[in-house]
C-alpha cells in the first residue's frame, strides 16, 4: 500500500543519514558562498530555499538541482516525527530520548519560523528626534504622499521596462532604469562634463551612476532608478530617484564628506537641496516622492535624549555606548525613560532594541557633527524556542544517561 510504504520512507534511518549528509553538503557550499556573494545573500539563495538550481563553487558553475535548507529541515522534521510516533514507545526508560527529540523538535520549528517571520530593522535618530517607525537596512521602496496619503511601491517591483499602474496613483510609473547600488557626485556650477541624466528634479543638481554591488555586512547598496510618470494627459517626463536622497543617514554622510572640500556652509547647501523631495501635480493634487529605505511604523515612539560614547583613559578604543531614550505609547499612556546599552537591550511590543552604532563624544564634537544613535532593531516571534529547545536536548540526555547508570549500578549491585 501507498500510505504503508510512505511511513516506512520517512520512518527510516535512512533517510536520516541522507538528509544529514545532505545537510553537510548544503552548509560547505553555503558558508564557501559567503565570500562572494555575501552573508545575507548566500543564507537567502541556499538556506532559505526549497530547492536550489545550480552551485556557483571555486569560480565553476556546476548544473545541479540541490536540496535547499527549507526542504531539508522540513524533511528531518517530518522524519523525526514519524519515526517518533510509530517506533519510540513511552516508557519510563526513554523519558531521556523522548525529550532530547522534542528538544531537536523545537530547535527545528524554531528555525523554520525565524526565518520566515524574523525580521531586522534599524532606527536611526539624532539626539532631540522622535522616531515611531523603523526602518529596513536593505530594502527600500518608492513612495508617494499627497497630504497624508502615502503610497508605498516596493523597490523589488522597479524593473526596467515595466509599467506600473496603481489605483490609487492617477498616473502610471515607467521604470526605464534601475541599479541595485549607485554613487553619485554634485553637479557644482562650472564643473559639469555633460548634460544631466534627465532633466527634472535631482538629477538636474547630481549625477548618479551604478555600481558594483557590496557583499560585506558592514556595507550598503544604495539603489537608484529613472521613471517616467505618464498621467492620462500626457507624460511628466523622467525622473531620477535614488536612495540617497531619501535616506536621512546617507544625506548626512554626503554632507559630512563634502565638509573638508566645500567648507561646512556648502555642505549643508548641498545636503539640504539631495533631500529636498520632487514633487508633481496631477489633477489639481500634489504628490511628493522619493525612494527610501522601507519603513515599519510602530504603535510608540521613542526620541533619543541623550547618547554617550565613552573610551578607555588614553586611548581612542570604544569602551561603552549608551543611548537614553524617552518611550512614550499613547495607547497605553506609557511614558518612561530607558537607557539601551551594548550589552542592555530594550524589549517591547514584540521588539528588541540593540545598541548597534553610534556618533557621539570627542570625536563626534571635533568634527562638528550631531550625536546621534542607530539601534538594530529586531522581531523574532520564535526568540525563546533555541533556548528551550537546547535545555530540553540536554536535559534529556542527562536523564537518559542517568538512566542507564542506574541501572547498570543497580545490576552490579546485585552481582
Amino acid at each position: 500500500m501507498l500510505v504503508s510504504r510512505l511511513l516506512k520512507i520517512f520512518t527510516s534511518l535512512r533517510l536520516t543519514v541522507v538528509l544529514l549528509a545532505f545537510a553537510i553538503v548544503l552548509v560547505f557550499v553555503g558558508t564557501l558562498a559567503q565570500v562572494d556573494e555575501g552573508l545575507y545573500q548566500a543564507q537567502s539563495r541556499y538556506f532559505r530555499q526549497w530547492l536550489i538550481f545550480g552551485f556557483d563553487l571555486f569560480g565553476r558553475r556546476i548544473p545541479i538541482i540541490f536540496p535547499g535548507g527549507y526542504l531539508i529541515g522540513t524533511l528531518l522534521l517530518i522524519n523525526l516525527l514519524t519515526a517518533h510516533i510509530y517506533r519510540f514507545q513511552f516508557t519510563r526508560k526513554k523519558i531521556g530520548i523522548w525529550l532530547t527529540h522534542i528538544g531537536v523538535i523545537l530547535l527545528l520549528v524554531g528555525q523554520l519560523v525565524t526565518d520566515m517571520l524574523a525580521r531586522e530593522m534599524q532606527m536611526h535618530f539624532d539626539e532631540g528626534q522622535t522616531r515611531n517607525y523603523a526602518e529596513s537596512a536593505t530594502d527600500y521602496e518608492l513612495i508617494f504622499q499627497n497630504g497624508d496619503e502615502v503610497t508605498s511601491i516596493p523597490a523589488k517591483l522597479l524593473k526596467p521596462g515595466d509599467e506600473l499602474k496603481i489605483d490609487s496613483l492617477p498616473f502610471a510609473i515607467h521604470v526605464k532604469a534601475f541599479w541595485k547600488n549607485s554613487d553619485l557626485n554634485y553637479r557644482a556650477p562650472m564643473v559639469q562634463n555633460g548634460p544631466p541624466m534627465v532633466t527634472n528634479g535631482l538629477a538636474l543638481n547630481f549625477d548618479f551612476w551604478p555600481t558594483n554591488e557590496v557583499k560585506t555586512m558592514d556595507e550598503r547598496n544604495v539603489p537608484t532608478s529613472v521613471i517616467e510618470l505618464i498621467p492620462p494627459n500626457g507624460s511628466l517626463g523622467d525622473w531620477a530617484i535614488s536612495g540617497w536622497s531619501g535616506d536621512d543617514a546617507l544625506v548626512e554622510a554626503i554632507r559630512n564628506s563634502y565638509v573638508g572640500e566645500v567648507g561646512a556652509q556648502m555642505a549643508q547647501k548641498i545636503s539640504e537641496t539631495l533631500a529636498q523631495p520632487q514633487s508633481i501635480e496631477v489633477g489639481g493634487k500634489k504628490f511628493t516622492f522619493t525612494l527610501r529605505p522601507m519603513r515599519f511604523p510602530q504603535p510608540f515612539s521613542l526620541t533619543l535624549l541623550k547618547a554617550t560614547h565613552t573610551v578607555y583613559p588614553g586611548t581612542d578604543i570604544p569602551k561603552d555606548f549608551r543611548s537614553r531614550v524617552l518611550l512614550q505609547n499613547p495607547k497605553t499612556g506609557e511614558k518612561r525613560e530607558v537607557e539601551i546599552s551594548m550589552n542592555h537591550p530594550l524589549r517591547y511590543g514584540g521588539l528588541t532594541f540593540y545598541q548597534y552604532q553610534m556618533t557621539a563624544g570627542q570625536l563626534a564634537q571635533e568634527a562638528g557633527q550631531t550625536p546621534s544613535s542607530v539601534l538594530q532593531v529586531v522581531r523574532n516571534p520564535s526568540w525563546l524556542t533555541p533556548y528551550i529547545g537546547c535545555a530540553l536536548v540536554g536535559i534529556g540526555l542527562l536523564v537518559q544517561f542517568l538512566t542507564h547508570l542506574v541501572e547498570f549500578m543497580s545490576k552490579q549491585k546485585q552481582k
